[in-house]
């Protein structure tokens, strides 16, 4: 095998524009691939579906890299040193086992592209600096453990998809309503009973967009509108019978429903 990565390797060094693609390979140690310390130009890695326990903190020596691909490993955490990458622009670190991310991870100053599905993260899991992410436009949070999302969401002012489906949120704050670029929000298999009317200044109504809710114990009101279409949703959250609804709803601190997500999933992950 070693050879076989030898030649994968040698067969970018000369390239102008080098992406090595690495999947399925059995991989266990990053630096113990053949020669690829030496390939200082690398300007994309796949290492999807290996046995990647960590990523060594000299990945920020690839000062070229723009798009790292991790997905389906077994990497538990990842260094400080991704935020110090000055290209990185897509970061796919799906179906792994991180329970959070590295401090000062919001340093990143050019990502756009965050996929960290199937992990165990929460609102918990997020640096302090997180927020400070404003040129993401893509972040793919589903099938993690969050219960709420902090206020500070609504300062992700560039994002255009977000996905959170198959997590335990129990509420969505006000401040998604800040989200105005946002043209895809997947929101399926949570918790969710209400919508903040916030939320009403979105454009998630049309050809284009995508606004997916299903799965949640929606209040009586909500779900009769889902039955009808999207679009009578988004008109009822702008209504002022909705926002006295809402507020006399979050008012009466009602507990949330149970946790009813199937989280097997996570446990049986199957590694090719």
């Amino acid at each position: 095998m070693a050879s076989k990565l030898k030649k994968l390797v040698d067969d970018v060094k000369d390239s102008s524009n080098p992406e090595l693609d690495l999947v399925d390979k059995g991989i266990v140690n990053i630096l113990e691939i053949p020669g690829f310390v030496n390939l200082k130009n690398l300007t994309k890695v796949v290492l999807a579906h290996n046995k990647i326990t960590s990523v060594p903190p000299s990945i920020a020596n690839f000062l070229n890299l723009e798009i790292i691909i991790l997905f389906n490993n077994a990497i538990e955490e990842l260094p400080t040193t991704l935020s110090s990458m000055p290209k990185l622009k897509t970061l796919n670190v799906g179906m792994n086992r991180l329970s959070a991310l590295p401090r000062g991870f919001g340093a990143c100053p050019m990502l756009e592209v965050l996929d960290v599905t199937y992990n165990n993260l929460s609102e918990h899991s997020l640096p302090g600096n997180f927020f400070c992410l404003d040129t993401l436009r893509a972040l793919y949070m589903g099938d993690n453990d969050f219960e709420n999302l902090p206020p500070e969401f609504g300062r992700l002012k560039n994002l255009q998809i977000l996905v959170l489906r198959d997590n335990d949120l129990v509420a969505l704050p006000k401040e998604m309503g800040e989200l105005i670029r946002l043209r895809e929000l997947h929101i399926q298999g949570n918790r969710l009973t209400v919508l903040p009317p916030e939320m009403g200044n979105l454009d998630l109504i049309g050809t284009k967009q995508i606004f997916k809710a299903d799965g949640n114990p929606w209040v009586t009101p909500i779900a009769d509108q889902f039955q009808v279409g999207i679009s009578h949703v988004f008109d009822y959250i702008r209504s002022d019978t909705y926002k006295f609804l809402y507020g006399r709803h979050m008012a009466a601190g009602a507990a949330p429903p149970p946790k009813t997500n199937d989280k097997s999933k996570k446990i049986s992950r199957i590694k090719k």
